[in-house]
């Protein structure tokens, strides 16, 4: 994970110091899932980690989720979210934030190239998001980029599945 997205989970779980779900969530087991785990339609889904606030703290969760699919998104987003440019789609929000990517990768089965969408919410029952929508946006978004390419890197996605070092938070145009 970067140090942006280390700042971002602050932001997003209200704290410095997090638990992590257990030894076995981590991008290369995911990413080994991933490539392993796709049928003849090349479509599967699971998590990447979770992530909690301290034992002892106000409790809070997140959840990093994969999911492969064999298509394009072809419907428009939810107004809740904003467009960024990054990967094939990119989508933030105050309580969470998607990102699609392309990888064409000899680790992966199927045919053709994957779409992998990586998914940042909040688990547990709903809340309104605490703390200022920007930066709550912009810290989703941050945490989703780390993840999707660390995930592309372990994919070994040519290119990186084209996703830049540093996050694009400014809104799609």
């Amino acid at each position: 994970m970067t140090a942006g997205a280390a700042q971002a989970l602050q932001v997003i779980m209200r704290s410095s110091r997090f638990e992590a779900s257990d030894d076995r969530s981590t991008v290369a087991r995911a990413a080994q899932d991933l490539s392993a785990g796709a049928g003849v339609s090349g479509t599967g889904d699971g998590d990447v980690c979770r992530i909690y606030t301290p034992v002892g703290t106000a409790e809070a969760e997140l959840r990093i989720t994969w999911r492969r699919s064999g298509s394009v998104p072809e419907s428009d987003p939810a107004p809740k979210f904003t467009v960024l440019p990054m990967g094939e789609r990119a989508l933030t929000a105050t309580d969470g934030a998607f990102l699609r990517f392309v990888c064409r990768s000899a680790k992966l089965t199927g045919a053709g190239p994957a779409h992998v969408d990586i998914g940042v919410e909040r688990g547990g029952v709903p809340t309104p998001p605490e703390g200022d929508p920007g930066e709550l946006k912009d810290a989703y978004a941050t945490v989703a980029h780390s993840f999707s390419l660390a995930m592309a890197k372990e994919l070994d996605c040519e290119d990186d599945a084209g996703l830049p070092e540093k996050p694009e938070l400014r809104p799609r145009q």
